[in-house]
């Protein structure tokens, strides 16, 4: 992905291209007209934009449509232009601590392929390998690629400042997808990308105002206004795994005592059961809601998460007053086993009975949701007018 001066004409020019892009991509194919009308630029604007996604590979022109009967043609007809399935790429990546996930999306909005895998050992090498699959599978011209990981990273996109779950510090990852991709690698929180994802192709699509609460070994927030990210200053945002929420002894990854996660994380549920982590945090969960069903002391365990987890979103809720709060991961498979609880809490902690319980939803794209978001963050600077798009190279990796 290239890009180019800073301001001048070619700012305008990616802006009014990103214009087009994201009107083909929301709404469908269009005539040059009517992508004049959407946008508000000038037809001849619109024709050299055109010409120029046409030349790029990016853009196709569809069949006209036929006149209805009775109706007389008009001159010649006008040839709707759509965005060419599979030409420009984005790929998205989640490496965490007992799964990998990656993810091929196309420009035009399309889920191209979608696959999890259980990490083991050397996780990024099962990364890696999962990654060079699918993209030999799919040889469009890849924009770039991003890993989401469950860590603080510094606003560069680069930089592992902490993560207290993986031995991650630093820009080493970067260095070793860069090299294996042959591509612009991007690193980014894995609750923002998943809450990117769920904003724009899951539970929270076309709600305003959300959080989404990763569920896994580690627990983070992602905060969606207006369908973008809220970051914070240093890009830190939603780090609330480590709120001193729930049991105050319970030891934490950090090495501190009485974080959020060591009551809610999955191994806290797992130790508490005694039970043994399977291939994925999903089939893991499913596992302990089925022994929920008949034991009651599995029953006890998870509502008692269901509690703290209530207790961690009454604070939330406060804070950021979310209309729709997302619970992905291993919340999704335990259901209504968390979710009452949490809601009963919410309702008894909330300061004032003019305040808003916010919707409790389990998200929808499964373990994939981070490597989905991703892989539309690797597709974010061509879409938001920031970056060139390159001519197309349908054959290589």
């Amino acid at each position: 992905m290239t890009t180019g001066p800073g301001g001048g004409t070619g700012q305008l020019r990616r802006a009014n291209t990103a214009a087009v892009l994201q009107s083909l991509r929301r709404l469908g194919p269009a005539s040059r007209a009517e992508l004049a009308q959407r946008t508000g630029l000038a037809k001849a604007t619109v024709g050299a934009i055109a010409a120029d996604l046409e030349e790029a590979g990016a853009v196709v022109e569809e069949p006209p449509a036929p006149a209805g009967p009775g109706q007389p043609a008009r001159g010649r007809p006008s040839r709707p232009l759509s965005l060419r399935a599979g030409a420009h790429l984005g790929l998205g990546l989640e490496l965490n601590v007992d799964y990998v996930s990656a993810v091929v999306v196309d420009l035009a909005g399309g889920v191209l392929a979608s696959e999890s895998r259980p990490a083991g050992e050397d996780r990024l090498e099962v990364l890696l390998a999962l990654a060079a699959e699918l993209r030999a599978a799919h040889p469009g011209r890849l924009l770039g690629a991003t890993v989401a990981v469950p860590a603080l990273v510094r606003d560069d996109d680069r930089t592992v400042a902490w993560a207290p779950n993986l031995p991650l510090r630093g820009d080493t990852l970067v260095a070793h997808l860069a090299e294996a991709l042959g591509c612009e690698v991007r690193v980014v929180n894995d609750a923002n990308c998943a809450a990117y994802a769920e904003a724009h192709h899951g539970a929270a699509r076309g709600v305003d105002h959300a959080i989404y609460l990763t569920g896994t070994v580690g627990i983070g927030a992602g905060i969606v206004v207006g369908g973008q990210l809220v970051q914070g200053a240093a890009g830190f945002a939603g780090e609330v795994g480590h709120m001193p929420v729930g049991d105050p002894a319970a030891p934490c990854g950090c090495g501190r005592r009485g974080c959020w996660e060591a009551s809610i994380g999955l191994h806290a549920v797992l130790d508490a059961l005694g039970m043994p982590e399977l291939d994925t945090p999903l089939t893991t969960a499913a596992a302990v809601a089925a022994r929920a069903v008949d034991d009651p002391a599995a029953r006890a365990t998870v509502e008692r998460v269901g509690h703290d987890l209530g207790l961690g979103l009454a604070i939330l809720t406060g804070v950021l007053d979310p209309a729709v709060v997302v619970l992905g991961g291993y919340f999704v498979p335990l259901g209504d086993l968390v979710l009452d609880p949490a809601r009963r809490v919410l309702d008894a902690r909330l300061a004032s009975d003019v305040q808003v319980r916010p919707e409790l939803r389990l998200g929808t794209l499964d373990l994939r949701a981070a490597a989905l978001g991703a892989a539309e963050q690797s597709l974010a600077g061509v879409l938001g007018g920031t970056a060139d798009l390159p001519a197309c190279e349908l054959a290589g990796g």
